[in-house]
């Protein structure tokens, strides 16, 4: 293999590598606690139940949803029977005025092409800005 580097300072770099590797594993050897515990055991000593002051209890509408909604009044039930009967007066009339006045038909083998936008860019292509007075310098 061809290194860039000559083949004692790789070595030098190596061994620091392996020293800084082996520095941080007995540090962490040193500092861990003589015993750790499994999850679920219980601390030695007892520790005292910490009362958490800034916790709230969840709300009751969060436990069992939004209460329903409100019943409509009779005003609003009066003005939503006029809108659906409304729409459909509008509905009827659309159709009575489409039966009386039917549109043209086209015909069936005759399509109308979609508009060629390609087309029209490459007509026209857009505007290029000015080149630049001076080159940059490199």
């Amino acid at each position: 293999m061809n290194w860039t580097m000559p083949r004692p300072v790789l070595k030098v770099v190596a061994a620091v590598i392996g020293v800084i590797a082996l520095g941080s594993f007995s540090l962490g050897v040193a500092t861990a606690p003589a015993r750790g515990r499994l999850p679920g055991e219980r601390a030695e000593g007892g520790a005292a139940v910490v009362q958490a002051v800034e916790a709230t209890p969840l709300s009751q509408e969060r436990i069992e949803g939004p209460p329903p909604p409100p019943e409509p009044t009779p005003e609003e039930l009066a003005k939503l029977e006029a809108e659906k009967k409304a729409k459909e007066a509008a509905a009827a009339a659309a159709k009575l005025a489409a039966e009386q006045n039917p549109a043209p038909k086209a015909d069936a083998g005759a399509q109308v092409p979609a508009p060629d936008r390609v087309g029209d860019l490459l007509a026209s292509p857009p505007p290029q800005p000015p080149p630049p007075a001076e080159d940059p310098p490199f």
